[in-house]
């Protein structure tokens, strides 16, 4: 009889996963030994990974230890890994120390993605607030559940609206085909009366291009970047979403780690996490800038797109939103122990109390 399909799977992935990421060496190291990590990063080919968390791991933790901690990392996407397998693989141990999109890890437990519903957080001080509100009961999830210690959550640039005819504001979608990326943002543009459609990253600027999609949710500086401004003409400056997500160590493979390599290694992350967001909200504006031509970012643009600022009335539409549409849909998928996290973390602050269904 052959195997079932889920537990083949299951060990072809930890075969993988194995041979890209390896264990800490020596398993029973000792303050006077020297530690080798293997970590699994973000996203590859961009800026978070390729100038913040490559050189940290490959030459920055070196400096901080005095040459006896060293790493290799490998981007998840890059290594063959996928984004929906991490959180199990880092509570099987299979990946000791990695990185995982908190949207993605919702799948499995809708809870972890909390901090960045989409307009929830319109600004990068919004999102810094909701996150430090949580923070406490995301490790604690994390620990508790999948036993994986939070050492950091990363921050990736502003997701937006692009649209290729000109709008003013959120209630101006009705009708118009967007392209998402999330169950959440598919919930939010049917809300609007838009046509959500779920198009991957790579076939973006072709969708836009051929009319499969009026619009389009994605950051404000890879939008740029993949040529959104030569076949967009409309931008909106409001955050929907930001693209949260962890960094952590297996709890094994953690507590296998001396104390003062764990400290070093905290401190350092923690150090890493400050320079992340720093580049997300720089990102985040140099986007918007590059799109609408008030900086030269490559070459100068054929057409500038223009900049559609959040207005009061966008403001308004956010929080109904926010409170009759993505806050019940995340409770019906989450459930009562959901109500309790947000109605105790997040609700005193925001004003916004979550309702059992």
């Amino acid at each position: 009889m052959g195997r079932p399909e889920g537990l083949w799977r299951r060990m072809l992935i930890a075969g993988i996963a194995l041979v890209l990421c390896g264990s800490v060496t020596p398993a029973g190291a000792t303050d006077a030994g020297a530690i080798k990590l293997q970590i699994v990063g973000g996203l590859a080919g961009v800026t978070q990974f390729t100038k913040l968390e490559k050189p940290f791991w490959e030459r920055e933790i070196v400096e901080r230890s005095g040459g006896r901690i060293t790493a290799t990392i490998k981007s998840f996407d890059a290594g063959g890994l996928r984004g929906q397998e991490m959180l199990q693989l880092m509570r099987l141990g299979v990946v000791p120390f990695g990185t995982v999109l908190l949207s993605i890890a919702s799948s499995d437990d809708p809870e972890l993605n909390a901090v960045d519903l989409p307009v929830l957080n319109p600004d990068m001080n919004a999102l810094r607030r909701t996150l430090g509100l949580f923070r406490e009961h995301l490790g604690m999830v994390l620990r508790t559940r999948y036993g994986i210690e939070l050492l950091a959550v990363y921050a990736y640039p502003a997701q937006v609206l692009y649209c290729d005819k000109p709008f003013t504001g959120l209630d101006d979608l009705s009708g118009r085909k967007v392209r998402t990326s999330s169950i959440a943002q598919f919930e939010l543009m049917n809300a609007l009366g838009a046509v959500p459609v779920v198009v991957p990253f790579a076939e973006m600027t072709n969708a836009l291009e051929d009319g499969v999609v009026d619009c389009a949710i994605t950051g404000t500086l890879s939008g740029f970047e993949i040529g959104l401004p030569e076949v967009t003409t409309h931008v909106h400056a409001m955050a929907l979403s930001w693209g949260l997500s962890f960094f952590g160590a297996n709890l094994t493979a953690w507590k296998a780690l001396p104390t003062n390599a764990q400290t070093i290694i905290r401190t350092g992350v923690a150090d890493l996490e400050r320079r992340i967001w720093q580049q997300a909200e720089a990102d985040t504006q140099r986007g918007l800038a590059c799109n609408t031509g008030k900086i030269v970012c490559t070459t100068p643009l054929k057409r500038p797109m223009t900049l559609v600022p959040t207005s009061a009335a966008d403001e308004d539409r956010r929080a109904h939103l926010l409170q009759e549409v993505v806050l019940p849909r995340w409770i019906e998928r989450c459930g009562d122990g959901c109500v309790k996290a947000w109605n105790t973390y997040i609700a005193p602050t925001l004003a916004i109390e979550a309702k059992a269904k």
